[in-house]
């Protein structure tokens, strides 16, 4: 006997970096779509998730801007090992809201007033960034003008605001269909910083719920490895190895 789908549907908690808001909101819509399944997300720094997860937070999955986090919580106990896997590559950009401007050009002259970037003991973007700036031999002659975000999406939001003319974000912020979507921008050449591997793990919440498996949780990590989603992201300016 055949058992509706809306039957065995099950929820899913997923707590996810903020540099993939905008992808994993049209990766939720399709997956919810064609599974049945449905996602409740919740968008914020990597690091703010992790102490989360220790101190007892129902999430089931999490997509972390970085490697090092997911690591961590398997060795403390807090999620599978066998389920971690690098979703996405992470891209760094330059940015201003302003249009038609060399951006690099505008970091490099000095002509701002702030710059923005991710705190870098937090943030791998702001790591990234960090690395970037000494690369290119500007991290003292930019040390005084720099804001710090506290996660990505803040450093966007100083940009976005005005209050920083120049800002380090993620491509995925300021790309959608695989075109800038605001202002001017520099993609920084990956050979500039270490790369920005992207790691999701299931959670021990995850693996049961109430009891049971949660079928929804791994239905979920298997979709997100999909063509389909390979493809999606790509559209927002991230890699997949």
């Amino acid at each position: 006997m055949l058992v509706p789908s809306q039957a065995i549907a099950a929820e899913v908690m997923v707590a996810v970096a903020s540099n993939f808001t905008a992808p994993m909101k049209d990766i939720a819509a399709r997956f919810q779509q064609h599974s049945g399944h449905q996602l409740v997300m919740a968008f914020g720094s990597s690091g703010k998730f992790t102490a989360q997860i220790h101190n007892g937070a129902p999430f089931e999955v999490f997509l972390s801007a970085d490697q090092a986090k997911p690591e961590a919580l398997i060795r403390a106990g807090f999620a599978s090992a066998d389920s971690r896997f690098t979703y996405a590559l992470g891209r760094l950009a330059l940015w201003t809201t302003t249009p038609d401007v060399d951006v690099r050009a505008q970091l490099h002259s000095g002509q701002f007033r702030k710059l923005a970037l991710a705190n870098p003991r937090l943030a791998p973007y702001g790591a990234a960034a960090q690395q970037t700036l000494a690369a290119l031999a500007l991290t003292d002659s930019v040390a005084t003008r720099q804001v710090m975000g506290e996660n990505i999406a803040q450093t966007w939001q100083f940009v976005s605001s005005g209050n920083a003319q120049l800002g380090f974000v993620a491509l995925s912020q300021v790309m959608s269909g695989g075109e800038i979507n605001n202002g001017s921008v520099w993609i920084v050449p990956d050979t500039l910083y270490s790369p920005i591997r992207q790691d999701a793990v299931l959670l021990k919440n995850g693996e049961l719920k109430n009891g049971e498996p949660n079928p929804a949780a791994r239905a979920f990590l298997a979709f997100l490895q999909s063509a389909e989603v390979t493809e999606l992201i790509r559209g927002y300016g991230y890699h997949r190895e």
